[in-house]
């Protein structure tokens, strides 16, 4: 029989050793395998939330005000053209006063309107510029402070004045085509050469309204305030923010839905021709008639929405086509007027603005000179096309339906003439606009109901 040695106290200890070395690895192993597990599910986790948030739409909850005006100002009308688009329910923003009204306490539950925000005092900043308004360092200043109020949640700042009107629907799509975690400083120029070349073609005119990315904006206001400080000789406030930005590195980015209308009178021409994008503001509508015949300038601007509450994306949207049997050119500008030429013209004879308003200020010859390629409005009414405007809108099954009514001029016709028209019926589509492109819509078919003088469109 062959006994078995029993193992000595070496042998045992070198095995508890050993075996001690295998169990630590492969805890250290474990516990290394589970951390970068639950590492690469946080960084999974975490991306699919950047792009969660990436992929929301912008809308309106993302977009704060900062709107620059005054006690005087406020108080009197200005105040209703900002109730006109105003949505208390999915907006944020301020409107900037130097002091509060005398009645402000009796509005201070008004949700028609933003809330007031009292300016900071800017007695400390120098203003040199010989005739102009330091109220001008305030109102600039109005970024700043915007920004300041600390909003979550934020993907643009938009400001403008307090006669600013914005289409808000509009607002947002033509922000939507753009990367709000980039810097971009997005507006418009003046309609007048000259007035650029004063105050730079590189410069978004405030009373247009312009729009800063949130990171942009929040790098700005750190460095506002000692930027303005080298500028006391400039004349207004769009001139010192379009400075600081420039020094930045951030130049303007065009969008010709923004208007300054630097223009007076008749604004129909302009109106009737918009640029193949959302109509976003309107400005200076007090220096100019009303844009619908017998009403007041705030009658109106209220007409006029009730065509942008049916359809904010289709609003002065142009629809050009022809009618064969009386050789007619039928211009359609959707919500504001209809134009029907008696006799057929080439689309790009259509598309110019018809000079029917005045220059902003007389002065050289520059200050007559427009941004955009414009045509005579020839001075015998019965010469120009038959205009018809916008008077009733309404959504049924079928679509949109706007009837607009012929603007009468005391003019001799035929058989064959648009005057003998006394409507014309638009039946459209609610108009979802492509924040890549937008085209001319395509031709219309018009049917004729002879018997009661109106024109029925299908577009």
């Amino acid at each position: 029989m062959q006994l078995i040695p029993s193992p000595t106290k070496t042998q045992v200890s070198s095995r508890l050793i050993n075996f001690y070395i295998i169990s630590s690895s492969v805890c250290t192993l474990f516990l290394f395998v589970s951390f970068f597990l639950v590492l690469t599910s946080s960084k999974n986790s975490y991306i699919s939330s950047q792009d969660a948030c990436a992929t929301t739409p912008t809308s309106l909850d993302h977009v704060v005000f900062g709107i620059a005006s005054n006690q005087k100002s406020w108080t009197r009308q200005r105040k209703e053209y900002v109730r006109l688009w105003w949505k208390h329910h999915s907006m944020r923003g301020c409107v900037f006063l130097e002091s509060l009204p005398p009645d402000h306490h009796n509005h201070t539950n008004d949700t028609t309107l933003p809330p007031v925000c009292i300016s900071g005092d800017t007695s400390r900043f120098r203003y040199t510029y010989k005739g102009g308004l330091r109220s001008a360092i305030r109102v600039a200043r109005v970024v700043s402070e915007t920004v300041a109020l600390n909003h979550s949640n934020v993907r643009w700042y938009v400001f403008g004045d307090d006669d600013t009107v914005f289409i808000p629907e509009n607002l947002v799509k033509t922000l939507s085509k753009y990367d709000h975690e980039l810097w971009y400083y997005i507006g418009a120029n003046s309609e007048i050469y000259e007035q650029n070349r004063i105050f730079g073609f590189g410069m978004a005119f405030g009373g247009a309204g312009f729009a800063i990315s949130y990171p942009l904006a929040k790098a700005l206001a750190k460095v506002f305030d000692s930027c303005i400080e080298r500028y006391p000789h400039l004349y207004g406030s769009d001139s010192r923010i379009s400075s600081c930005l420039a020094e930045l590195g951030v130049g303007l980015t065009h969008e010709p839905g923004f208007h300054q209308n630097d223009l007076r009178g008749d604004m129909f021409g302009l109106l009737a021709s918009h640029p193949l994008s959302p109509l976003v503001s309107l400005h200076h509508l007090e220096h100019t008639d009303p844009i619908f015949p017998n009403r007041t300038t705030m009658q109106a601007l209220q007409h006029l929405f009730k065509a942008v509450n049916v359809d904010p994306h289709r609003i002065l949207q142009k629809t050009v086509c022809y009618d064969r049997w009386f050789s007619w050119t039928v211009s359609v500008s959707w919500g504001y007027a209809v134009q029907i030429y008696g006799n057929h013209m080439l689309l790009p004879n259509v598309l110019p603005v018809q000079e029917t308003f005045k220059q902003w200020k007389k002065g050289p010859v520059l200050s007559g000179v427009y941004t955009f390629n414009t045509r005579e409005h020839h001075p015998d009414p019965c010469r120009r096309p038959v205009v018809f405007f916008l008077d009733h809108v309404s959504s049924r099954e079928d679509g949109i339906m706007s009837i607009y009514k012929k603007s009468y001029e005391n003019c001799s016709y035929d058989m064959a003439s648009p005057r003998k028209l006394e409507e014309v019926r638009v039946l459209s589509q609610k108009l979802d606009l492509d924040i890549k492109q937008v085209l001319f819509t395509t031709c219309i078919v018009i049917f004729r109901r002879s018997l009661y003088n109106t024109n029925s469109i299908f577009s």
